[in-house]
């Protein structure tokens, strides 16, 4: 267990880009509220799907697709680092300045199809430009979240990611080659005797200025979203904070879960997170390092692990609790 606090005391126009202009098409074969059967897989490693930690909540979904190349989805990939003192007693200074490495983004020689943004902070969002520059994915996220990404890019970044990026909300469920992307509205983790979310507002209407410290990444909306194998049925689920929207999770039963520690604030999060899932089969433990420690060393819990273990174990002791440390992978 670490000595740190979850976000300690740190909680102080874009029209929307046309689906078949990013590649995407919205499937409709199904009601939203119509509950999928569980995969049909009975061997572990035969999912179809391989997940890498790219520490916090950076993730690399890769795909199986028979007779392609896998499919590459990455969420929230913030591989800079900076220090920003979030889980110190203190909590992170909103007037830390936003660092973008992209030297040591470039190290990772990821590769994506799709980057799915959850929300617009500081340890999620600054990469995306960069990355998207160079690996020609469509970017997923909110009004704000497109707003902020593009105050973000360089001049020479921007012409290309302007077109491509996809405005979403929640709700939406795009088909893609071998696989489908479910876009659900979620909420951000509410932290403090006050529950309030860190650094919160909105930016819609147009890029702001240009960022330049943490505080000026806003949440801008909070989105988890749903990755099945279509050549296995396996489905992965993500939210990149400690809360969710109930009403959203209706006919979602996926095979693995993505959750966070933390959620004091949140009625019951573990165990009503877990039901409205219907206890998958697997969970594996997101954004519980301490951001402010090297990804190239073995991660630094900040305090939640520990807690997030124990609330799957009791609320479902049939579900598999796997933690994968940076940079390491899992095939379910």
């Amino acid at each position: 267990m670490s000595r740190r606090g979850l976000l300690g005391a740190s909680a102080a126009g874009l029209s929307a880009a046309g689906l078949t202009a990013a590649g995407v098409a919205v499937a409709s074969d199904a009601p939203a509220d119509r509950a999928r059967p569980r995969s049909a897989r009975t061997e572990p490693g035969t999912s179809g799907v391989r997940l890498r930690w790219l520490g916090n909540n950076g993730w690399e979904i890769r795909v199986a697709r028979p007779g392609k190349r896998p499919a590459t989805v990455l969420i929230d990939p913030w591989l800079t680092r900076f220090r920003t003192g979030t889980y110190t007693e203190a909590g992170a200074d909103p007037t830390t300045e936003l660092v973008v490495d992209k030297d040591a983004i470039d190290r990772h020689r990821l590769r994506a199809d799709q980057i799915l943004v959850t929300h617009g902070h500081y340890d999620h969002l600054p990469d995306v430009p960069h990355l998207a520059a160079t690996t020609d994915a469509t970017v997923l996220g909110t009004e704000s979240h497109a707003n902020l990404l593009l105050a973000l890019a360089e001049p020479e970044e921007r012409d290309a990611l302007e077109g491509r990026l996809s405005v979403v909300s929640g709700g939406e469920h795009l088909q893609l080659e071998g696989y489908s992307i479910r876009v659900l509205r979620s909420l951000h983790s509410m932290t403090g005797a006050r529950a309030r979310v860190p650094f919160p507002g909105t930016r819609p209407g147009g890029p702001p200025p240009r960022p330049k410290t943490i505080a000026d990444l806003v949440e801008g909306g909070t989105l988890a979203y749903a990755i099945t194998c279509d050549a296995t049925g396996f489905t992965v689920v993500n939210f990149g904070g400690s809360n969710f929207s109930a009403a959203d999770l209706a006919g979602l039963s996926p095979d693995l879960a993505m959750i966070q520690p933390g959620g004091a604030t949140v009625h019951d999060y573990v165990p009503r997170l877990l039901s409205c899932l219907d206890h998958p089969p697997y969970v594996v433990p997101t954004h519980w390092d301490d951001v402010d420690e090297p990804l190239d060393e073995p991660a630094v819990d900040w305090g939640g692990l520990t807690g997030l273990r124990n609330a799957v174990r009791a609320a479902s002791p049939s579900t598999r609790f796997v933690v994968v440390d940076h940079l390491e992978t899992f095939t379910p």
